[in-house]
């Protein structure tokens, strides 16, 4: 039986289980950056709170796109700021306020985010959704490039 975009139902909802735990972490990890953005300090600060602006403006997006992704998918995204924090691998980030460790745990927490999207990448493809592969490649090449940037800034 197929959903309305003609994806396999059950495949269907192994793709929403995925991207709402997807959408968990991004709300921790857009959570985080709001911290760093407003609570760094030191000779970097300039630079790095434009920075994290960036960061989470595109989390943001992402959250957003993640949501309606899975809603295309016939499925109900996440809502509850508890259901995030109990089901996100990425933890919050209290109290770091230097670059060094504000950078790291960005870095971190990218690296978990590619993580997931490789898995739902490799289940998408699985799936024929197209729709779903095309955003985590994207999302993927993105944040590749600014890990690059991050831990080439942190030496």
């Amino acid at each position: 039986m197929e959903n309305l975009i003609g994806i396999e139902s059950n495949k269907a909802a192994a793709l929403a289980e995925h991207l709402n735990d997807l959408l968990a972490n991004y709300e921790i990890f857009y959570q985080n950056l709001r911290g760093f953005h407003w609570n760094i300090t030191g000779n970097s600060f300039f630079e790095l709170h434009a920075k994290f602006e960036e960061l989470y403006n595109q989390a943001n997006e992402s959250i957003d796109e993640v949501a309606e992704r899975i809603l295309t998918l016939g499925h109900t995204p996440l809502h509850a700021f508890s259901d995030f924090m109990e089901k996100s691998e990425i933890k919050e980030a209290k109290n770091i306020k230097d670059a060094k460790g504000t950078v790291e745990t960005t870095i971190q927490n990218l690296s978990t985010l590619i993580s997931k999207e490789r898995k739902i990448l490799e289940v998408a493809s699985d799936a024929n959704d197209e729709g779903t592969v095309d955003l985590m490649t994207e999302y993927i090449q993105t944040q590749e490039k600014t890990t690059w940037m991050l831990s080439a800034y942190n030496k």
